[in-house]
């Protein structure tokens, strides 16, 4: 881990924070929601024992990575500004693209703004979510599950945050980290995130140190950066009008856990194995589903998931 670099790098009107190692084809790791670069930190190390530079940065609004104050300046085309600024800043012409989570989302939307810049694609946990003109994601969502669904709870800036703000950060962390439920979490305002059960016991991919590491720079950071992502759908949805019906033009390999609460969304595995996915992304080559895994793939199965990204980028 100490031979990891980190660097400032100014993109897009921000200072971003980068995490990188090794040197050859470039693999760029994106990180969801609530995490840092810190979630890829043992497939930087996997990847660049093989002959890759990889490189996570920080994403807006996390860790050491600048927080524009307003909440309109996170939609998906300031994101993945952001990260061409950054590949342009280091001279880097294409990469292979990582994403989990919020960051499989801004992956894909990077590959339809941008194919030109990525190579291929190994994506995990969020499939692509063809842009439904008649329905805005958040109503989608609230149609769906209803107002005590976390993305309706986190649309109300600063509401979440005093929520947050009742539970001591690390174990506010266990408590998503450490969840294997496939149910969408739904979150009385009531009860609160604090009524989330806390896990028995840390699990065994994940130690004390990794929670206080996260917990540190949320401590710092806070979490309006990360919970404006959400409040932004549906203004990322109204921009990005002109690419419905755009497809997915670049070399993809898709992983989720079978206990991942994305997986679980009504609709979603038909959508991947019925042939819906495969039409939107037509050069999707493999889909990989891990059994018994839950939603942080890339932390609880470390060694398996940089050997599926490995096999992947090494065919181009």
């Amino acid at each position: 881990m100490e031979k990891i670099e980190h660097t400032t790098v100014s993109t897009n009107g921000i200072n971003m924070h980068v995490a990188s190692i090794g040197s050859g084809p470039v693999v760029l790791f994106l990180h969801g929601f609530p995490e840092l670069w810190y979630s890829w930190r043992h497939q930087l190390l996997y990847l660049s024992s093989r002959g890759y530079r990889a490189i996570a940065p920080d994403l807006r609004g996390y860790g050491d990575t600048d927080a524009p104050p307003s909440v309109t300046s996170y939609t998906a085309f300031h994101i993945v500004g952001d990260l061409v600024g950054l590949i342009d800043k280091l001279g880097i012409e294409q990469v292979f693209l990582v994403g989990h989570d919020w960051g499989a989302l801004i992956a894909w939307n990077f590959c339809m703004f941008r194919p030109d810049r990525v190579k291929a694609l190994v994506n995990t946990s969020v499939a692509f979510h063809p842009r439904n003109p008649a329905m805005k994601p958040v109503d989608g969502f609230r149609a769906m599950f209803g107002d005590d669904h976390y993305i309706c709870r986190f649309q109300e800036p600063g509401v979440i945050e005093e929520d947050f703000a009742q539970i001591d950060t690390a174990k506010l962390m266990k408590k998503f980290l450490a969840s294997r439920s496939p149910k969408a979490p739904c979150i009385p305002k009531e009860r609160g995130f604090k009524g989330l059960p806390d896990p028995p016991a840390l699990p065994s991919w994940l130690s004390e140190e990794d929670v206080n590491y996260y917990a540190t720079k949320f401590n710092q950071k806070g979490f309006t950066g990360g919970l404006n992502y959400y409040r932004c759908l549906n203004l990322t949805w109204e921009l990005a009008a002109p690419w419905t019906g755009a497809e997915i033009k670049v070399p993809v390999k898709f992983i989720v856990g079978d206990l991942d609460l994305t997986y679980h969304i009504p609709g979603v595995k038909e959508y991947i194995h019925n042939g819906g996915f495969k039409k939107d992304v037509p050069m999707l080559q493999e889909v990989v589903v891990m059994e018994g895994v839950a939603h942080f793939l890339n932390q609880e199965k470390p060694e398996e998931v940089g050997e599926h990204i490995y096999d992947f980028i090494k065919k181009f």
